[in-house]
């Protein structure tokens, strides 16, 4: 690593092992840069896009030569280390084996390329490692990555004392201020003007980080110009106001070894020119935007959340006066969001093919963004291109995800924009982030729809209208996921006996939906043909062992003989359904427990009569309804009869929407609720017609 390091010129140099068996890339030497700057990259997954495992998985080098480069590639590398450098990547192989990779790092005045003699020093290291790595991994002693990566120190220069006494009377003899800086940021020598400029002694900041050991240099800037100083291995400065009114400029100059740091009183004039390029385009600002636009993209969920957190957080905090968010589909771009441009001028754009001569379907069809610094610009890469209003700058961005070009964005600017390296590497990023998000939500909401379309095909279309009763039901799902599970609810209205049931099969998939789909089905005709409620969990129960779908199953059946004013209920396990009789008394019925369905094919189930009084409302509901990690379920199933005690019932609708919110107010909800109301009053005419639910 060392003979690379010094070989090729690289600054900073990163060595990854992959221990046997494992999934994670591990960081196990570095040089020229501190454990902080390299901590988000210490461990990575194989299968993650860095520059390292792709070259790896490519088994050949990856070379990035800008920044908009990394930006395009990379977005979430660019994001921690959002500076101007060059990197190439190169994996540790031997035969068909991989044993980890290398970066290395250069400034950008390193020239394009590397160099035949500079690519045979990577070669060769990567060729040397892995022939070590192999043969001790072939003795039985493989070479394990340490628990925390070591640096390898810069080649030591032998000091003369007596030239470093000179250099030390030199420095005191200054009316300026000077200090270093190892890699890790830490304050190793200073002299006396520069103590007296920071107002503290040197003692008390030797050792220390001075962003760390002095309160007033606790900005932004003072570590992102570090940062940058140490990645980029260029020279950077910054100001800061020492307490009360001291404005100081610390120049930093960089080496292998550390930062060597001017320090010198400045006017005012250059602090409010340092918050001007803090707060300019791919300045610190605009990098502190991205961070909070990537925090707020992973709470979106849906593609209708991508498109506003992107929309409504892009256009104020990155400065253009317009967006258009578009997404490739069967062929054509369609956009799915904008701001800052009318709907009739976008309806021109609505659905082009791929193959017009656009600049977003050039983005969609090379991967590459398009800038245009002026109108005039514009106008002659696309003299056909209309022009919104007094638009002078645009930016046309790729949206790339899984390396592939989903989409394209575009955002223009009422002003000529000149697009530093800086910015277009900003925007770049930004793009990535919002691609993947957008990813994501796409296909969140496909299997949002699959799950919508299966749960509602599993549950009953409409409840038949029985004459004298009357009925209400809900379904409501888990908060986020599929959307789908095992609840359902139903009644069964037959010549001889109307049956309400209801259940919770275990688990919120696909699967519990499938299996729920059965139960209902076999519980639909057992109720038809007249069984009474144990009997129908009975033989329910033996069916469930016999599929052995390995899911158990919750089942409440209540029989309703409306003439007689009396309910026959059995349950599998189920929570106790409530009862509110006429006068307002509400009670929880604790029924006979019963095993849950599914479990032993010889299980019996006990049945219970009650009586069900004209007025009076039951609530079969399951345990999402009352269930809240940490509280007992028998005190959240009273607080429950309490609210129904004291609820309105004139209209069971509202009813169940109150049950609902109370629930929800109580606690957040993660598990799906089905609820189903039965209130019986004096028979009608004795038909039955569906009636929607």
């Amino acid at each position: 690593m060392a003979d690379v390091m010094r070989k090729t010129g690289a600054s900073v140099g990163l060595f990854y092992l992959l221990p046997p068996g494992e999934r994670l890339l591990r960081l196990a030497l570095m040089c020229g840069v501190s454990r902080e700057i390299a901590a988000p990259w210490a461990r990575i997954r194989v299968d993650a896009p860095t520059p390292v495992t792709d070259a790896m998985r490519q088994g050949h080098p990856v070379w990035l030569d800008n920044q908009e480069e990394v930006a395009r590639r990379y977005p979430q590398l660019c994001l921690v280390l959002p500076y101007d450098f060059m990197l190439a990547a190169a994996p540790l192989t031997s035969g068909t084996r991989v044993w980890g990779g290398i970066a290395l790092l250069w400034p950008v005045s390193h020239p394009a390329r590397l160099s035949p003699h500079q690519r045979e020093a990577v070669t060769t290291c990567c060729r040397h490692a892995a022939d070590l790595l192999e043969r001790a991994a072939d003795r039985g002693s493989p070479l394990l990555p340490p628990e925390e990566p070591r640096r390898l120190p810069a080649p030591l220069k032998e000091a003369d004392p007596d030239r470093a006494r000179a250099a030390l009377d030199f420095t005191e003899r200054l009316p300026i201020g000077c200090c270093t800086l190892d890699l890790d940021g830490r304050l190793t020598f200073i002299n006396s003007a520069g103590a007296d400029l920071m107002g503290a002694d040197a003692a008390s900041l030797t050792g220390r980080r001075p962003w760390e050991a002095l309160p007033w240099m606790h900005v932004p800037v003072s570590e992102d110009s570090y940062r940058a100083t140490v990645v980029t291995c260029r020279p950077t400065s910054f100001t800061a106001v020492r307490p009360p009114d001291t404005p100081l400029l610390f120049q930093l100059y960089p080496d292998d070894t550390g930062i060597s740091v001017h320090i010198t009183p400045t006017t005012q004039q250059t602090v409010t020119a340092q918050a001007r390029a803090f707060d300019e385009p791919g300045g610190a600002m605009a990098l502190y935007h991205l961070t909070h636009l990537a925090a707020a993209l992973t709470e979106a969920v849906s593609v209708h959340d991508v498109i506003h957190v992107a929309a409504d957080q892009i256009v104020p905090a990155f400065g253009p006066q317009g967006l258009v968010l578009m997404v490739s589909e069967e062929g054509r771009l369609h956009i799915v969001g904008h701001r800052g441009y009318s709907a009739e001028f976008l309806s021109r754009f609505r659905g082009i093919r791929l193959g017009s001569p656009t600049p977003t379907t050039h983005t969609l069809a090379t991967g590459n963004p398009l800038f245009f610094a002026t109108f005039a610009d514009f106008q002659r890469a696309y003299p056909e291109a209309p022009r919104y209003k007094s638009r002078n700058a645009w930016a046309f961005l790729p949206l790339t995800a899984s390396r592939h070009v989903i989409g394209s964005l575009a955002l223009s600017y009422d002003r000529p924009r000149t697009f530093l390296p800086a910015e277009r590497a900003l925007l770049t990023s930004l793009a990535g982030l919002i691609a993947q998000a957008l990813d994501r939500a796409r296909l969140y909401d496909a299997k949002h729809t699959l799950a919508h379309t299966l749960q509602t095909g599993l549950l009953p279309h409409a409840l038949p209208n029985v004459p004298g009763l009357d009925v209400a039901a809900r379904y409501q799902p888990a908060g986020r996921g599929m959307d789908i599970g095992g609840d359902f609810y139903d009644l069964i209205h037959a010549p001889h006996a109307t049956t309400a049931a209801i259940g919770d099969v275990q688990g919120h998939n696909t699967t519990a939906a499938a299996l729920m789909g059965q139960v209902r089905t076999a519980v639909h005709a057992h109720a038809a043909a007249g069984t009474p409620p144990g009997d129908l969990l009975t033989r329910t129960n033996r069916l469930l062992t016999d599929l052995d779908a390995g899911l158990f199953t919750s089942c409440l059946i209540a029989h309703l003989d409306l003439v007689h004013h009396r309910a026959r209920l059995a349950t599998a396990g189920h929570p106790p359904p409530l009862l509110r009789h006429p006068d307002g008394h509400t009670e929880v019925l604790r029924l006979p427990p019963g095993l849950l369905l599914g479990i032993n094919p010889d299980a019996d189930y006990t049945t219970t009569e009650i009586p069900l009084l004209p007025g009076a409302v039951l609530v079969l509901y399951t345990d999402g309804l009352v269930e809240i990690p940490g509280t007992d379920i028998d005190d959240t199933t009273n607080a429950l009869a309490e609210h129904l005690a004291h609820a309105q019932i004139q209209n069971l609708d509202n009813l169940a929407d109150d049950l609902i919110l109370h629930a929800e107010r109580s606690a957040p909800r993660h598990d799906d609720i089905a609820l189903l109301l039965i209130r019986p009053h004096p028979s009608g005419d004795g038909t039955a017609e569906p009636v929607a639910r």
